[in-house]
C-alpha cells in the first residue's frame, strides 16, 4: 500500500481567505489592472473551434476500434473536452458574453458542454461561485476532500487510487456534503444533453459516445492537464492554499493554472490573467508556484507530506464541527 501519510486532520485557519484582502491592496496601488475586468471577444470563437473539432473527430473515428478510440480519447479528445470543462469554469464568471448577459453565457455553456458527454455547466456554476466566495469553508468550499476520503486514501496507493478517482469525488461529493435543490436550467442542461448523446448514438453509434465520455472522465483523473486539480489549492508548503503555475499547459487550458491570479481577480478572463502578473509582478513572484502538473500528480501520491488531508479549511458559520 505504500507510506501512511504524515497529517492526520486538515490544516485549520482562523482568517479569511487571502485573496478579496490581497485584491484591495493590489486595486489600491494598480487602479488599472480594472480595465482588465470584462470578457474576452474572441472567447466564443475557440470555443466553438473546440467543439465543431470534437464533432469531427466524431466522424472521423465512428468506424475506429475500441483500442484506438479508447487512445485516443485520452491523448486527444479527453484534452478537448477538459478545455471545454474549463471554457465552462470562465462561463460560470459570466466571462464568454459579459455580466450584462447572463442568459447568454448560460445559453453558450449548454453548447460547450455538448462534447463532454456529461451535463456540468450549470451545477458547476452552482457551486464554484461559492468556492471562490468561502475558500476553505468546511462546508460551502465542496473543492475540500471529505473526511471519509482523507482516511481512506492515506497512503501512497491509495492516493494513486484517489487521483483516477478524482472525476467521481468532484461529480459526487457537492451532492452530500452540501446538496442543493435542482434548478430548472439544470434539468434543462440536463434534457439537451440526452437528446444530443442520444444524436451522436443514432449517427454515429455507442462506440463514440464512449470516445467523448471516457475521454472526459479520464481527463480528469490521472493525466496531465488533470494536475490543476491537485496544484491549485492542495498545501504544498504550509500556510499557502492558492498555487499558480505558469507552463505551457496554460495554452490549452484557458490560463486557469494563473490561480492566485485568477482569485484575486475573477472577473479578468483567463486570456488577460498574465497581464494581471505582469502588473503586479511583486504580489506573485515571491508566492509558491508549480513548473508542472505532472510532477504536482506525481508528488501528490508520493510524498507523504501531502494527501487529501493537506487542505487549509475554515469553520464554517453556525456549523458545530
Amino acid at each position: 500500500m505504500g507510506q501512511h501519510v504524515s497529517r492526520t486532520d486538515f490544516e485549520w485557519s482562523y482568517t479569511e481567505e487571502p485573496h478579496a484582502s490581497r485584491r484591495k491592496i493590489i486595486l489600491e496601488k494598480y487602479p488599472q489592472i480594472k480595465k482588465l475586468f470584462g470578457y474576452d471577444p474572441n472567447f466564443k470563437w475557440v470555443v466553438t473551434g473546440m467543439v465543431l473539432l470534437q464533432f469531427l473527430m466524431m466522424y472521423l473515428l465512428k468506424d475506429k476500434s475500441w483500442l484506438v478510440l479508447i487512445l485516443m480519447a485520452y491523448c486527444f479528445g479527453g484534452v478537448i473536452n477538459h478545455s471545454l470543462m474549463l471554457a465552462i469554469h470562465e462561463i460560470s464568471h459570466n466571462l464568454a458574453f459579459g455580466h450584462s448577459r447572463p442568459m447568454h453565457n448560460k445559453l453558450f455553456g449548454f453548447f460547450a458542454n455538448l462534447p463532454i458527454g456529461i451535463p456540468i455547466s450549470i451545477s458547476f456554476k452552482k457551486y464554484h461561485l461559492e468556492h471562490h466566495r468561502y475558500q476553505g469553508d468546511e462546508q460551502k468550499d465542496t473543492d475540500i476532500p471529505t473526511y471519509i476520503e482523507a482516511k481512506l486514501f492515506c497512503t501512497t496507493f491509495g492516493k494513486f487510487v484517489w487521483v483516477m478517482l478524482q472525476p467521481f469525488f468532484y461529480a459526487f461529493r457537492p451532492l452530500i456534503t452540501y446538496p442543493k435543490p435542482p434548478t430548472n436550467l439544470e434539468l434543462v442542461n440536463t434534457l439537451i444533453q440526452i437528446v444530443f448523446d442520444a444524436i451522436v448514438v443514432y449517427l454515429f453509434g455507442a462506440r463514440i459516445l464512449g470516445y467523448l465520455i471516457y475521454g472526459s472522465v479520464m481527463a480528469m483523473g490521472l493525466h496531465p492537464v488533470a494536475g490543476h486539480f491537485v496544484s491549485e489549492h492542495y498545501m504544498f508548503k504550509k500556510g499557502y492554499e492558492t498555487y499558480s503555475y505558469y507552463g505551457p499547459l496554460n495554452w490549452i487550458t484557458f490560463n486557469v493554472g494563473y490561480h492566485n491570479e485568477h482569485h484575486d481577480f475573477p472577473a479578468v478572463p483567463g486570456s488577460r490573467l498574465p497581464e494581471v502578473k505582469r502588473i503586479a509582478p511583486e504580489f506573485y513572484d515571491d508566492l509558491p508556484q508549480h513548473d508542472s502538473w505532472t510532477a504536482v500528480l506525481y508528488d501528490f501520491i508520493m510524498d507523504p507530506d501531502v494527501g487529501p488531508y493537506a487542505r487549509i479549511k475554515r469553520k464554517s458559520k453556525g456549523l458545530k464541527s
